[in-house]
């Protein structure tokens, strides 16, 4: 019986891995001059967690998590999202001790059962960012402007920040009202999905990918239209730091987020390269979820996006990424240099250079192919004459050129030559 990966989820080859490495890299990077640390969750969660946090009726928590039984009887999720692992992590720990606010970042595989698509896929990946203990406007404006330098940084130029405001706790139930009260006068137009949830949340309606719900959604009531005068000020506040950065960005009001906990700012990226499913990209803040997983009151803004999109649309130059190829391959020619090979490759690796070698000691014929193969920029040619001379001969693979160098100062003429090249 031949096994094959499940559908919906893929293998990251060698041949690929480093795309992902070199992203994770500018990752790394750029988030930590932003004063972010990186904090690693678990994969999975006590279900209550999603549930409470998500929302019990957006798409998630309805159709999409995978929700099992573990054999104490507990109901278990795999997690769906970040942001409610960071949240629950920071409530458990008491991490809002210090006395100023605590921003992370994550890296990591989520769950859910969808359609697959490209780009989308049942275990997919996401960098996540979460800004926790500050209501000011000048941490939305930052997080986006660090999101802005991040794509920038990995080439990407054929994308766009919108932003919205999705008011606060004491706006939105009126707007909502007022919202139902206008999609009623269109529900024979709507697609059956909206149908069935514009009663329990009626700003999906707003964003909905259908052509004939687009049309309508144009003609309804805008949030940012019904925002009381602290969330309007914020709003006008972030337009106006984003503006004094020169950060491009435009204002979309029928952009809102798939999950309950947000308020006030919300964002998306979007490319132009990617068709309707256009974001690569969404965030925003949530002030209230702390509070709803019995933590302190806790303001937070933050975003998450998804790596297999966005390794997509990288420009990758390889020379210029992350080095993938030895830095040397080792040719043994006899007995004697098997054991030399040995100790030299283990010297080399110690002084940080990348060694391969022929571990079945063919011809030399056979090696240097192999030597080939590996892209190499070197191969030190090694056989019983050049031992005894302790004379090594170096073959600079791009040019066949090859150089005879004391043994002694083979890392440094290694270093020398990998310039050069």
């Amino acid at each position: 019986m031949k096994i094959q990966s499940i559908r919906g989820v893929k293998d990251i080859l060698p041949d690929e891995i480093w795309k992902w490495q070199y992203i994770e890299s500018i990752a790394h990077n750029i988030f930590p001059r932003y004063g972010f640390k990186e904090i690693r969750l678990p994969i999975f969660e006590d279900t209550r967690l999603f549930s409470r946090s998500i929302g019990e009726t957006t798409d998630i928590v309805e159709k999409e998590m995978y929700t099992f039984q573990d054999r104490g009887g507990d109901s278990i999720t795999l997690r769906p999202e970040g942001t409610a692992s960071v949240v629950r992590a920071y409530v458990e720990h008491k991490m809002y001790n210090p006395p100023s606010m605590l921003k992370m970042f994550y890296i990591g595989p989520m769950f859910r059962y969808e359609r697959p698509q490209a780009g989308r896929l049942r275990q997919f990946n996401q960098i996540g960012v979460e800004a926790m203990g500050s209501a000011s406007p000048v941490v939305d404006a930052e997080v986006m402007t660090m999101l802005m330098e991040f794509f920038k940084a990995l080439g990407l130029t054929d994308i766009k920040l919108e932003i919205n405001s999705l008011g606060s706790q004491e706006c939105r139930p009126k707007y909502r009202k007022l919202l139902k009260t206008e999609i009623e006068q269109h529900l024979d137009q709507l697609c059956s999905n909206c149908k069935n949830r514009y009663q329990r949340n009626p700003l999906r309606v707003l964003d909905c990918k259908t052509e004939q719900c687009g049309k309508i959604a144009e003609g309804l009531p805008k949030l940012i239209d019904h925002l009381d005068p602290s969330s309007a000020e914020h709003f006008s506040e972030v337009r106006s730091l984003l503006d004094s950065a020169e950060s491009s960005y435009s204002v979309n009001p029928n952009l809102v987020r798939g999950l309950d906990y947000y308020n006030r700012t919300a964002f998306e990226v979007t490319s132009q390269n990617l068709g309707a499913q256009n974001a690569i990209c969404g965030g925003g803040r949530y002030d209230t979820l702390v509070e709803e997983l019995d933590g302190p009151s806790t303001p937070c803004f933050g975003f998450a996006l998804g790596l297999e999109r966005l390794v997509s649309l990288v420009p990758f130059d390889e020379a210029k990424t992350l080095k993938k190829n030895p830095d040397i391959f080792i040719v043994c020619l006899g007995e004697e240099a098997k054991t030399t090979g040995f100790k030299i490759a283990h010297e080399l690796r110690l002084k940080g250079f990348r060694v391969e070698r022929d571990y079945e000691m063919g011809s030399m014929k056979s090696q240097m192919r192999k030597a080939n193969k590996t892209q190499c920029r070197l191969t030190l040619i090694l056989g019983e004459n050049e031992i005894r001379s302790g004379k090594l001969i170096l073959k600079n693979m791009e040019t066949g050129e090859q150089t005879e160098c004391p043994a002694e100062e083979l890392a440094t003429e290694i270093a020398k030559l990998s310039v050069d090249s």
